[in-house]
């Protein structure tokens, strides 16, 4: 196979893992990227040099084609295209192989450290554990299961409901548990005011996670850019959006489910999203997460009052009743308060203490 070079630009030695004796002996490097070559005549020419010899066939924009050595310590078998790469502007020998250019805002999106929430940190929802499972954690640790059945690994899971029930918790989990590289972007973060901008960092978002395979793709408030194109405006920011959500689209299908790229998404407007991007195939599950009940609530209460010095005799059950409707965002909330409130009198949390701070008219 062979390869065209096309060169780009010029850059000064301040690339990552550029030494100072390569300094010294070039001035600036260039940037190139290679390409597949389809022309037989010219593949003809350089097959016994590119066999033979560490020698490739490049083309040097607006200069013509050339013949270029390649530094011992790169392997041939590393070149692939597409495939950025930085030359001497000596001898155009082939110095450094590149990373993919990727926007410092999208390279923030990723989370370096792994998440450090676990089930066991989930209260109340033992169902959509088990589901966001088998459509996540299983393909990723046991993809052969899948092969052995024939059939298609899932994409991606859309996950909906009220605010403060668990999902982005449950996402944080999900990575935790699959040691996964965690990408987690805000829809609005996608709405950008020139044009093509936003559609630009979700590509390099999903050339970001395809490098960092296997990741976890977590998009919260997806129906800031997911909304159904019928409602809708016709202004130029709405149009902007739909081409932003047109390219996601794009980018859910390009990719393979096999290569260990999942979406989650999360909303708490299933109703306003663009029936595209529900159907299966780019999101093959979705997971109701309803506020929680006077049991889901109890198991709430006991992880997040698991370290606090409570008062012997504390009926759990009894404060879960008195709660009402409230998420778990807000029963979190509730033992945060509860907690500190003792700082002003004594050391230990009692039962007046929650009953006090459950009728609280901010919860």
């Amino acid at each position: 196979m062979f390869f065209l070079l096309s060169l780009n630009s010029h850059v000064p030695p301040t690339l990552q893992g550029f030494d100072s004796a390569s300094a010294y002996r070039a001035c600036y490097v260039q940037l190139g990227t290679f390409q597949k070559l389809t022309t037989r005549r010219f593949c003809s020419i350089f097959s016994s040099c590119f066999f033979f010899h560490r020698n490739l066939p490049v083309k040097v924009q607006p200069e013509g084609k050339y013949i270029v050595d390649i530094d011992a310590e790169i392997p041939i078998s590393s070149l692939t295209p597409n495939l950025r790469i930085a030359l001497r502007s000596d001898s155009y020998t082939i110095h450094k192989i590149l990373p993919n250019k990727v926007d410092p805002l999208v390279s923030l999106m990723m989370v370096e450290k792994v998440p450090d929430s676990t089930y066991e940190m989930v209260g109340g929802l033992d169902k959509q554990i088990k589901e966001i499972k088998e459509v996540i954690e299983l393909p990723v640790k046991h993809p052969e299961l899948f092969e052995s059945l024939g059939i298609a690994q899932p994409k991606g899971v859309l996950l909906y409901g009220p605010p403060g029930t668990g999902k982005t918790l449950l996402a944080r989990a999900v990575a935790h548990h699959t040691d996964c590289k965690f990408i987690r972007v805000s829809g609005s973060e996608l709405v950008q005011k020139y044009i093509g901008e936003g559609s630009r960092m979700v590509r390099e978002l999903f050339v970001m996670a395809r490098e960092h395979a296997p990741s976890i793709i977590f998009m919260d408030e997806i129906d800031s850019i997911g909304s159904s194109r019928g409602e809708s405006g016709s202004g130029g920011g709405d149009s902007e959006v739909q081409r932003t959500m047109l390219e996601l689209l794009n980018q859910l299908d390009g990719f393979e489910s096999t290569k260990n790229i999942k979406v989650i998404m999360a909303t708490n407007r299933i109703d306003i999203l663009d029936s595209a991007l529900l159907r299966p195939g780019r999101i093959d599950r979705k997971i109701e997460f309803p506020p929680p009940g006077p049991e889901a609530r109890v198991s709430i209460l006991r992880i997040h009052s698991r370290k606090v010095s409570l008062q012997r005799g504390i009926n759990l059950r009894l404060l879960a009743e008195k709660m009402g409707q409230c998420s778990g965002a807000e029963v979190r909330g509730i033992c945060t308060e509860a907690g500190e409130s003792p700082l002003r009198s004594t050391i230990v949390v009692s039962l007046f203490t929650f009953l006090t701070t459950v009728s609280d008219d901010s919860y």
